[in-house]
């Protein structure tokens, strides 16, 4: 019978697993299904390798030109660096249901330094009209292709501000902890382990979710998000240096024991706060009915 790694800060920890653990599903199960593709990709990433050329370019040519070309070149990777972040930033907000606004508009600002950087290469090889016509499209091609920033709080009218800036600060610092989980698994560089890891991450976003919709719903969740994913991340960065020198097979059967009990805790806290809002959903209508017959009114 195999020991449970790190069990220490699972919900469970006097449970064991057994050799008979069944395999984390396949990417494609049902499992990873709601699972959402990454808009940070190639678009953004070829923002920081269409300025390359101007390297060539500015040692090709006198020291004042070359100084403006590497300028622009520097603008334009801030451009490309402030849009990638831009869309990590809206991929979060549109994540979930209760979110504010990103604190800076990173597309806006990255659009506007691409025009700037266009204008500045428009100004060192061509003419002050060629660099305008460089700044206006590049900004506007930039808004057409990765668009605004979200400029307005979603679902938060009529929450207490206090209840949801204590919730999204439990969450940023749970999503920190899954994502020093990611980072460590790909230092293990193990698949199998690696898309249990993913399905784990899926649950637990569940139940993100399901805080930021309800505040009230944090105390209870609290030590989910803190005290367990915290063991949770520790337990990853012990197995991927084990298995990153050995390829322990023990250690690994071990860690996904762990994430397995973890992933099935965190579904029982989710799925216990949705009969909780259900059960707190019919006290009510109980209630308004009851008061609808002291009146002398029916319902059908």
């Amino acid at each position: 019978m195999a020991q449970k790694f790190g069990g220490k800060y699972s919900p469970d920890s006097g449970q064991t697993s057994t050799p008979n653990t069944p395999p984390p599903p396949s990417a494609g199960s049902q499992e990873f299904r709601g699972a959402v593709r990454s808009r940070v990709g190639l678009r953004s990433n070829l923002l920081f390798l269409l300025p390359m050329p101007l390297i060539l370019k500015a040692f090709r040519a006198e020291p004042l030109i070359m100084a403006q070309y590497l300028f622009a070149l520097g603008v334009l990777i801030l451009a490309a660096w402030l849009t990638r972040e831009g869309l990590r930033a809206e991929e979060a907000y549109e994540a979930r249901k209760i979110a504010r606004r990103p604190a800076m508009p990173r597309k806006i600002i990255g659009a506007i330094s691409l025009g700037l950087g266009l204008g500045l290469v428009g100004i060192a090889g061509f003419g002050p009209i060629e660099a305008g016509i460089f700044a206006v499209l590049g900004t506007v091609l930039h808004l057409m292709a990765f668009g605004l920033d979200p400029l307005k709080d979603k679902g938060m009218e009529g929450i207490d501000t206090f209840q949801t800036d204590r919730v999204a600060r439990a969450v940023e610092e749970a999503e920190a902890y899954l994502a020093e989980m990611r980072d460590a698994m790909a230092r293990a560089g193990d698949r199998q382990a690696s898309r249990q890891l993913q399905s784990f991450e899926k649950t637990a976003r569940d139940l993100f979710r399901k805080v930021e919709e309800d505040p009230r719903d944090l105390t209870a969740a609290r030590k989910y998000l803190s005290v367990y994913l915290m063991g949770a991340r520790d337990a990853t960065v012990r197995f991927a240096d084990i298995y990153s020198r050995s390829g322990d097979d023990q250690a690994r059967d071990d860690y996904m024991a762990l994430l397995s009990d973890l992933e099935q805790n965190f579904a029982a806290r989710t799925e216990k706060f949705l009969l909780e809002d259900r059960s707190d959903l019919t006290i009510e209508i109980e209630v308004l009915r009851d008061r609808l017959k002291r009146e002398g009114l029916t319902v059908e």
